[in-house]
């Protein structure tokens, strides 16, 4: 199968890398220094199982989506409208589209804007970008799909690549456990650029990501939706199984890129705004980040 790889970043190269290395034609839409890197070397998978330099094709162009039979939107969420607008006139007619990205309406999103279905996926992978063409895999690895036409062919074809996959009825609650994650973890990482072991053990920091798993979970309910299984158990074995791994905000605002914070906290914040529920601590953490951000744009570091 051909399979396109919308934004090349830490989620996008493990999933196409995994596909890559089970034989399918995988192509990386990235940028420059990372295209010429995999088009040299092949992307370089330095995972928790295997280390491998895996040979694919990579692109700057989304000319690169041309007869792609499964397509992997996995930009960030902040990007999602600017991808959708490029990805339009290249996009197969029979072509799947995942979407793999933070937060809980990229999916929708997407489908709005192209007029076709986006299938919306849970993505739980621990990894980043250790530089051009090298991927890091700190741990996990699995998704969790919403059912469609396509969706036993999908899980079959990911299973068969080492990815392991739950189609769920519930998607939506399960993309809400997901961001519950990330809105425990995610800004105070990115604020004190710590990883998930030590900031979990750290004086405080239970107690107020308990008081943002219940600020998320009364915005879900008010939302109507269903949040799967013990949210705080969740929390506590992120923790346990990902020790060493940054939040993706606090990659991005180590590089100095903007975040997707206002898709995670930002978006319970908006959320609870609309239902008059308060959520006081989402919105400390999101303006925290949102300030650090704008001080790192201004050259205030």
């Amino acid at each position: 199968m051909k399979i396109a790889v919308m934004g090349a970043g830490a989620v996008g190269c493990y999933y196409g890398g995994m596909l890559a290395r089970a034989g399918h034609d995988v192509v990386l839409i990235g940028r420059q220094l990372h295209v010429e890197a995999v088009r040299r070397d092949g992307l370089l998978m330095d995972t928790q199982t295997f280390r491998a330099h895996v040979p694919m094709q990579a692109a700057t162009g989304c000319d690169g989506l041309r007869g792609a039979k499964l397509v992997l939107c996995c930009v960030k969420s902040t990007d999602t409208e600017t991808a959708a607008a490029e990805m339009a006139p290249y996009l197969d007619a029979g072509a799947s589209i995942l979407s793999l990205q933070n937060g809980v309406d990229n999916a929708a999103r997407l489908q709005a804007l192209l007029g076709r279905e986006v299938l919306p996926a849970v993505v739980y992978v621990a990894t980043e970008m250790a530089g051009p063409g090298h991927l890091k895999h700190h741990g996990r690895g699995e998704l969790v799909i919403g059912p469609s036409a396509a969706s036993d062919l999908l899980a079959t074809t990911f299973a068969d690549a080492g990815v392991p996959v739950q189609v769920s009825g519930n998607v939506a609650g399960a993309l809400w456990a997901k961001l519950i994650l990330n809105c425990a973890f995610n800004a105070m990482s990115a604020i004190t650029q710590t990883p998930y072991g030590r900031l979990f053990q750290a004086e405080g920091v239970q107690d107020t990501m308990r008081d943002v798993v219940r600020e998320c979970l009364a915005v879900a309910a008010g939302e109507g939706v269903d949040v799967p299984g013990d949210s705080w158990q969740a929390v506590e074995r992120i923790a346990h199984t990902m020790p060493a791994q940054f939040s993706s905000t606090a990659q991005d605002m180590a590089r100095g890129k903007r975040s997707e914070i206002d898709h995670l906290n930002g978006h319970v914040l908006r959320r609870g705004q609309a239902l008059g529920i308060a959520t006081p601590v989402n919105r400390v953490l999101h303006t925290l980040v949102k300030l650090m951000e704008a001080g790192a744009a201004q050259g205030g570091g």
